[in-house]
C-alpha cells in the first residue's frame, strides 16, 4: 500500500501533464452580429453590435480590430478577423474577413486550420 499510493500520485500528475486545453481568445463575433453593422454608424452604435474590439491602438484611435482565435494550448490558429475604421465618429470602412454586398455585411467563416 505504501509503494501504491505515490504511483499513484504520479500517474494522476503525468496524465494531467498530457492534457491540452482548448483556447478561445479574442471576439467571438457570429453572421447575425456582423449583419447588424452599416456604414455611418457611430461607435457607440458598433459596440452596441459587437462588443469591445480586441484591439484599439493608441497610436490608430480611429481604427478598431476584432480578432477571433481558437486551437489548442501551443497551437492556436487565428479563423477570422476584420478591421473597422471610423472618421469623425462615423463607421467609414470595414477590411478583412467580411464581404459587402448591396450594403449588407456579411462574415466570411474560415475553417480553423487556415
Amino acid at each position: 500500500m505504501r509503494v501504491f499510493l505515490p504511483l499513484l500520485v504520479i500517474a494522476m500528475f503525468l496524465a494531467g501533464c498530457t492534457h491540452r486545453v482548448d483556447v478561445q481568445q479574442g471576439n467571438f463575433v457570429d453572421e447575425e452580429m456582423v449583419a447588424r453593422l452599416k456604414m455611418n454608424m457611430t461607435r457607440e452604435q458598433v459596440l452596441f453590435a459587437l462588443g469591445t474590439p480586441l484591439i484599439i491602438d493608441p497610436f490608430h484611435p480611429n481604427r478598431w480590430d476584432y480578432v477571433y482565435l481558437t486551437g489548442r494550448a501551443g497551437d492556436v490558429n487565428r479563423v477570422r478577423g476584420f478591421t473597422l475604421e471610423f472618421e469623425e465618429d462615423r463607421l467609414v470602412r470595414i477590411d478583412g474577413d467580411v464581404t459587402i454586398i448591396d450594403d449588407r455585411v456579411q462574415l466570411q467563416v474560415q475553417a480553423a486550420d487556415q
